[in-house]
């Protein structure tokens, strides 16, 4: 909730699919929907669980080497979009400095997505964290 999460639903509580659950709960489905963790099964979930007609499922996280997507075609030709993103689609030269001046105005969050700070000593620690799910972001101090 700090972050601005309004709801959350945890997919073990529910017998139906997730993208199901989602769509009974919001009439009809979501308008944007994001995948962010590189899962190719929560990719089509995100997809399906968009509303017909204008829904927009953003794939952000990178799936592993190999993986593929995919969907039945009805769920695309009823009008919602699939798309992904690199960097969140800004562009690094001219408006990453803006989020930087942001960041340093207290204007968005970035400290709080920190949750280990390790040395580069520790970088196979801080892979295992991220794949076993237990952090956010690792920062590697490369100088200690």
């Amino acid at each position: 909730k700090n972050f601005g999460v309004t709801e959350f639903i945890n997919p073990k509580e529910h017998e139906q699919p997730i993208q199901q659950v989602i769509v009974d709960l919001t009439d009809g489905g979501v308008d944007y929907s994001f995948e962010c963790i590189g899962n190719v099964s929560v990719m089509r979930s995100a997809l399906e669980c968009c509303h017909k007609g204008w829904g927009t499922s953003v794939i952000v996280g990178v799936a592993a080497s190999g993986q593929e997507i995919s969907t039945r075609p009805f769920q695309l030709v009823t009008g919602r979009v699939w798309k992904g993103t690199a960097f969140g689609g800004f562009k690094s030269r001219s408006q990453v400095p803006s989020l930087v001046d942001k960041y340093l105005k207290k204007e968005i969050k970035v400290d709080e997505y920190i949750t280990h700070n390790m040395t580069l000593a520790d970088i196979n620690k801080a892979f295992d964290l991220m794949h076993d799910g237990d952090c956010l972001r690792v920062v590697l101090d490369m100088f200690v």
